[in-house]
């Protein structure tokens, strides 16, 4: 006799809709033959152990017969314990022990456990989605993964504990604790919950240049490098930016929880990221653990920061060829990961703060400790990270050592909320002027048009559009490029860093003020070093 059930397997941060057929010979055997075709993974050949195990400690005898599971389509390769349940539900129907024969509007997904049980699984969000956009109206899923797949209207999410839960609401009774109605979420209370934050502004001391260029940087989603001594504050002043940041919108926290979803990281209890992501890994990491990869590609950290920040503390520690797979990224928002069997595209539109000292000891320019450094140590160091990499940082700061009397000031120092205050005006004066002049990217074929949400997105047409300059702005532009030797790269930077400061002070024009600073921002470029 043959059932069908239906799952789905993720690819990339996408999933398709995947038809489980089983298949038994009705015909008893000394011993039971298991047989899965349609390029399973190691994790999917193994669920005939769990599946078994399931069913028989679930109550259920099935005579050893030939079972033969079918996953179509068959060119697909499908990997993970997701297919656990809708393999022991379509064994159960093809004996007869459903009533129902027709689960095509049915999802299910889950792993078992030996006793029956369900486990969560990664990458539900897509999953959802999928079966939203396939017009398949249940998901039968593990409990701990339902309110991530609630927060996606359209379809009914059931939270099951167990193969015996599944069968009772597939049949129409009770059993337990088996919700007969579907788990409903709000996801407008998720994103309008107080957001709070554990690290303040308040709390740092002195480094007034330093704070106005975090300002500005998090008004224009600009990527910004902190350069200074150890123990001048750049760790605890990149710690403090995600306080000040834009919130999310609600496309933005449904992107980036399906990225977060599909690399196991997702808060369960949560079920939708509402803060943007901040990610700060360690300079030990590989390339593959920074951008993606593996037999079967994953999300890497420039994919988990994904509308929000990365952190990269100790720059010039990362490998050379770490820190140049950032490239595409900063350039793109998107990373493509090509395998021999596969290409698969991640985004990565993520705002880079960065910091490092200024040469091997960390005390070059320190005014209150001498830098034990020859001009060969300091070249090295610093040419760990390569010129192109820094044309795509925005904003270059010296963040130097702090002085006592700052140190120990009794005056209150600018908290978050202020500054973030500012920086939402400035974010809503930026949005309504590219959704009225209906700007996109404009990127490589992969990364499709978008819509530009922050002045550091825009490309060369909508410089050309939304900065032009007057005449005495204009000559202090050209005096700098040439005095400082700056690309043309670090030219489009400065006039994006310049039309943020602008929509700070509410300014429709870029005057000569809002380019000195911009310019003020990239003088770290070449000179500090000579």
């Amino acid at each position: 006799m043959l059932f069908k059930a239906r799952s789905a397997a993720v690819y990339g941060i996408d999933a398709n809709i995947i038809d489980v057929e089983v298949d038994f010979s009705g015909v008893k055997m000394e011993k039971e033959q298991f047989a899965t075709v349609g390029l399973p993974d190691a994790a999917v050949r193994e669920s005939r152990d769990r599946v078994r195990s399931a069913i028989k400690n679930s109550g259920f005898d099935i005579p050893p017969t030939r079972i033969t599971i079918n996953l179509a389509p068959a060119d697909l390769k499908k990997e993970g314990s997701g297919f656990d349940l809708p393999i022991a539900i379509g064994i159960l129907g093809a004996y007869g022990a459903l009533q129902t024969k027709d689960l095509s509007d049915y999802l299910l997904v889950g792993e078992l456990g030996l006793d029956g049980s369900l486990r969560a699984v990664q990458g539900m969000l897509p999953i959802a989605i999928a079966a939203r956009e396939k017009g398949i109206h249940n998901l039968l899923i593990p409990a701990s993964n339902a309110r991530e797949a609630a927060v996606v209207e359209g379809v009914n999410v059931y939270p099951v504990h167990s193969l015996l839960e599944v069968r009772a609401l597939l049949n129409g009774t009770t059993l337990g604790v088996v919700q007969a109605a579907p788990l409903k979420v709000k996801t407008s209370d998720l994103l309008e919950e107080l957001q709070h934050f554990p690290f303040d502004f308040k709390d740092v001391r002195g480094q007034h240049v330093a704070k106005r260029a975090l300002e500005v940087a998090a008004a224009g989603g600009h990527n910004i490098l902190m350069i200074g001594p150890p123990g001048s504050g750049k760790t605890m002043l990149a710690k403090r930016l995600p306080s000040i940041l834009a919130p999310l919108s609600f496309e933005e926290a449904l992107e980036t929880t399906k990225i977060h979803s599909v690399a196991g990281v997702l808060d369960a209890e949560q079920g939708l990221v509402t803060h943007r992501p901040f990610r700060s890994p360690h300079h030990t990491i590989s390339d593959a653990g920074l951008i993606g990869g593996g037999m079967m590609p994953r999300p890497g950290e420039v994919s988990l920061a994904h509308n929000g920040l990365l952190f990269l503390d100790e720059l010039p520690e990362f490998p050379r060829n770490v820190l140049e797979v950032l490239r595409q990224p900063l350039e793109d928002g998107m990373v493509t990961i090509a395998r021999a069997a596969m290409s698969l595209s991640f985004p990565a539109r993520f705002m880079l703060a960065a910091a490092m000292n200024p040469c091997p000891c960390g005390y070059f320019n320190d005014k209150s400790r001498e830098c034990m450094c020859t001009p060969p140590m300091i070249q090295r160091y610093v040419s760990k990270v390569s010129g192109p990499l820094l044309d795509r940082i925005d904003i270059h700061i010296e963040v130097p050592a702090v002085q006592y009397k700052e140190l120990r000031g009794g005056s209150a120092a600018e908290g978050s909320a202020e500054i973030r205050a500012r920086v939402l005006k400035a974010r809503e004066r930026q949005k309504e002027r590219f959704a009225q002049a209906g700007d996109r990217t404009r990127g490589s074929a992969s990364a499709a048009s978008r819509q530009v949400y922050a002045n550091a997105q825009m490309g060369t047409q909508q410089i050309r559009m939304h900065c032009e300059l007057n005449s005495d702005a204009e000559r202090l532009l050209e005096r700098a490029m040439q005095q400082q030797g700056l690309s043309a790269r670090a030219h489009d930077r400065i006039l994006k860093v310049a039309r943020t400061i602008a929509d700070l002070e509410q300014s429709q024009d870029i005057v000569v003020k809002h380019i000195a600073e911009a310019i003020q921002y990239r003088t770290l470029d070449r000179s500090y070093w000579s």
